[in-house]
């Protein structure tokens, strides 16, 4: 795939191998729409139980078990229309058929939000009574269990109905923010250093020029991304704010202690936990991190530093390119080490079209996994030829192999686990990635750039998403204040946030402070500091797999195969790594801070 095209290509024009291929989830377009009608007629079969869950232990198993049938067949229609959208979304249909599934997903949830109000009616002992009755509800204890944990920030039965019926317009803001993005913004192309235009997108922004060894070209992109931003920065402020007030209003209704503590605990996380992963981080790495600014402007041989030359690479003249063939191939033999049964798996995400690699107007920025039960995982990614697009696919890849084994292994209501845990499955990939290239060469460029890529995996979890969650953070806090976040109060945040973190080893502009408006995270709940969590799990897992080999690995496959049958803790206590203690934080933050020894070292 080539990369110095002028006009991005329409999706018609895309090649077929680099597009997903959606036909396993519907071979057409009509059995798309025809299952889409027929979930809304079935919604039936799941509420023929309303008002009999508290009768006995066989009917309650025979309502879930209806239940898991009926979201497997909501999820591929879901799915369905989220992948379509995301990979075109400015077209139409794509958006129209995004609309509908919202609606019907509403209507759904209005009609089964029954299950979760009787399940709260039934007492500690009554569920318990039901275990032993029927020993097959025990697939269903913990979803049980969670739900009792529930009870006391449950609202009315009616009023939780009403809620539900709302769930369209408690999406707004998302959905807002994400149809700005991907089909209203425009932005001005750029010139490189020898006078030649080229094309300007935010996915070309975040996938290629905010990399590019070029100063000029990077600058002058940075500009052009940062100017649109500031264009659309009240409108954004304004969807934003919107989301904070709702999460807000729901945690005063349910009688939580703060909209923190209702957001950690779907994650079943607790608040030293979080605060935890926020100070730990921020107080320990940045001493390291502004070494690192330091070396940069030095080796790049910058008067200053500014805050978009961050991402810069460290050594410009060394930048490996790899075609996609050769990116895959090099992944494939760094998971080996995973064993047989993952690697299959990692085969099959790369050889069967679970990959949209493709760039085409009006796809959806950034990567992600998207994993339909009972089908295969989806990964979204834009191919740029870089090396460092092998650690993204890397990362995405770990998503899949953990939500594959998952649904192999447990029923659909126990595959997903905490989003504490989510991303540590996914960046162990990339630490394998970097272990194996270093092991590979003897080469001393390469293997600076390599440590320069590890840094960039801890850079994009400790440093970027960490300091989104101290956004987060620090935005809740004023929201409960009764602050109103305009755009003015969410550009100084940001921008206090980041001065305060590399104090002044970097140059801020006024562009730097509207970055906050880069992030969908910000409207998943307390989502951004659960990348550094992940990290600091896959940190440990990663050494433990270097050092004792199978017994950590065997181990490894066993906490992704358990999906969400554990709490997070639990969880990652099974693979030997113990999250209640800042040591393991800790721990992550030294090695980070071994590997800019290690670059200092290289250029003595």
């Amino acid at each position: 795939m080539t990369t110095g095209t002028t006009t991005r290509l329409k999706r018609s024009e895309v090649p077929t191998e680099q597009t997903w291929d959606l036909t396993d989830l519907f071979t057409t377009h009509k059995n798309w729409e025809t299952e889409l009608d027929a979930v809304q007629q079935d919604v039936t079969n799941v509420t023929a139980y309303k008002g009999k869950l508290g009768e006995n232990a066989a009917t309650l198993l025979s309502c879930l078990e209806t239940l898991e049938a009926y979201q497997q067949r909501v999820i591929r229609v879901a799915t369905y229309a989220s992948l379509r959208a995301s990979a075109d979304g400015s077209d139409p249909d794509n958006q129209r058929d995004a609309a509908k599934v919202s609606a019907t997903m509403a209507s759904i949830g209005t009609k089964l939000s029954f299950i979760q109000s009787e399940l709260l009616t039934l007492s500690d002992e009554t569920i318990t009574q039901f275990l032993q009755d029927e020993p097959a509800l025990k697939t269903y204890e913990k979803m049980l269990q969670d739900t009792l944990e529930k009870k006391p920030y449950t609202l009315a039965p009616e009023i939780e109905e009403t809620l539900a019926a709302l769930s369209e317009v408690h999406d707004a803001p998302y959905m807002i923010y994400g149809r700005t993005k991907s089909s209203d913004m425009q932005f001005d192309s750029i010139t490189d250093k020898d006078g030649k235009e080229h094309p300007m997108s935010a996915a070309l922004y975040e996938d290629r020029y905010e990399l590019s060894a070029d100063t000029e070209t990077r600058r002058a992109a940075y500009k052009s991304f940062t100017n649109t931003l500031n264009q659309y920065k009240n409108t954004f402020a304004a969807t934003y704010a919107t989301e904070v007030t709702k999460q807000v209003t729901m945690s005063k209704l349910r009688s939580y202690d703060s909209v923190t503590g209702m957001l950690l605990q779907s994650q079943q996380v607790t608040k030293e936990m979080y605060h935890n992963q926020l100070d730990v981080i921020q107080n320990e790495l940045a001493p390291h991190m502004q070494r690192y600014a330091k070396l940069m402007k030095d080796k790049l041989g910058l008067e200053e530093l500014q805050y978009c030359d961050l991402k810069a690479p460290l050594d410009p003249e060394f930048t490996p390119v790899t075609t996609y063939e050769e990116a895959t191939s090099t992944i494939l033999e760094a998971l080996e080490v995973m064993g047989p049964e993952y690697t299959e798996i990692m085969k099959k995400g790369i050889h069967d079209r679970w990959v949209d690699l493709a760039d085409n107007v009006g796809k959806a920025t950034g990567a992600f996994c998207s994993s339909p039960y009972g089908v295969h995982p989806y990964i979204l990614v834009t191919w740029t030829d870089t090396m460092r697009g092998a650690f993204v696919l890397a990362h995405e890849l770990g998503h899949a192999g953990h939500f594959y084994l998952a649904g192999k292994n447990q029923s659909l209501l126990n595959t997903r686990p905490s989003t504490y845990f989510v991303e540590a499955p996914s960046t162990i990939n990339e630490l394998l990635l970097a272990n194996h290239l270093m092991n590979k060469t003897d080469d001393k460029r390469m293997k600076r750039w390599v440590i320069t890529q590890l840094l960039g995996t801890y850079y994009h979890n400790f440093v970027t998403h960490l300091l989104e969650g101290e956004f987060q953070r620090r935005v809740y806090d004023l929201a409960e204040e009764g602050t109103p976040l305009t755009a003015n109060v969410l550009t100084e945040q940001k921008r206090e946030t980041l001065e305060k973190f590399w104090g002044d080893t970097v140059t801020f502009d006024e562009g730097a402070g509207l970055t906050w408006m880069r992030q969908p995270h910000y409207y998943m709940g307390l989502y951004p500091y659960t990348y550094s969590a992940g990290l600091t799990v896959s940190t440990a897992m990663a050494e433990k797999i270097q050092t004792e080999g199978q017994p950590a690995v065997d181990k490894w496959l066993d906490v992704l195969r358990a999906g969400g049958t554990l709490k997070p803790l639990d969880l990652i206590k099974q693979a030997g790594v113990d999250m209640s203690k800042p040591d393991a934080i800790k721990k992550a933050v030294a090695f980070v801070g071994s590997l800019v020894d290690q670059l200092e070292e290289s250029y003595k």
